[in-house]
């Protein structure tokens, strides 16, 4: 088995063991996740959970003790192949689960897969990322993959609205290791991931007062984001220069 086979079979492996333990914790360790999941009902609509987050929760609450299981793996689907919008899974998330489990397996998730998608890039290289990553990102990105900043990378992961997805296989491309790169995304990720986790839970407490002003808030971030997006990589990209 070549080198590269063989750290696939054992990173394989071990997301594998992760995901059976995952699976054993929400079925025969229900609270108290279960505890904060109100009652499914019937549910055949599978195509509307990709467009929408109320039919997703739906989803969820129907599939009993594995539903937080499931959603972990949903959350991990949505780092490395985008088939959920992240903001759909995260409100969605903190409506099922509550505001604190919500987060809390949320995060498992988004880790997970920001794991997943770094060790593929780096196992696999550039051809395999072209696949996921848009060749514009790619290229714009690409002085990451040659001199890495941990500063500049958890300002990217801080940031509202960049494709933070996309930066875990270009970071997976980079000699950045794999230690400071889970503490980096990790960290980067949790208050965006708090955020749409509480615009969730507020609307699961029928608090509408604050989940206007929560997704006010994220309106005003994400305006504020892209409209000094290119100041932004301007400052980044000059900071990685002259390191």
């Amino acid at each position: 088995m070549s080198n590269p086979r063989r750290q696939l079979a054992i990173r394989g492996f071990i997301f594998v063991v992760l995901i059976v333990l995952l699976f054993f914790f929400s079925r025969y360790i229900p609270r108290p996740f279960s505890a904060f999941a109100p009652a499914g009902e019937d549910f055949d609509d599978f195509e509307g959970i990709y467009s929408s987050s109320d039919k997703l929760s739906k989803f969820l609450q129907n599939l009993g003790p594995y539903s937080p299981a499931v959603f972990v793996l949903l959350q991990v689907l949505q780092v490395i192949a985008a088939p959920f919008p992240g903001e759909l899974t995260g409100v969605a998330g903190g409506y099922v689960y509550g505001e604190t489990f919500g987060f809390l397996l949320s995060t498992v998730g988004l880790s997970l897969g920001s794991w997943v998608a770094f060790e593929l890039a780096s196992i696999l290289g550039r051809p395999f990322v072209e696949r996921f990553v848009k060749r514009e990102v790619l290229e714009k990105f690409n002085f990451l993959t040659t001199k890495t900043g941990t500063l500049i990378c958890f300002v990217l992961f801080l940031f509202p609205g960049f494709p933070k997805d996309y930066l875990c296989y270009v970071l997976g491309l980079s000699r950045m290791k794999l230690g400071t790169f889970l503490i980096v995304s990790i960290i980067g990720r949790l208050p965006g991931t708090y955020l749409l986790t509480m615009q969730g839970a507020t609307i699961r407490n029928e608090e509408y007062h604050t989940f206007f002003l929560l997704a006010l808030g994220s309106i005003v971030a994400l305006g504020a984001a892209y409209y000094y997006r290119n100041q932004l990589f301007a400052w980044i990209k000059h900071r990685h220069e002259h390191k």
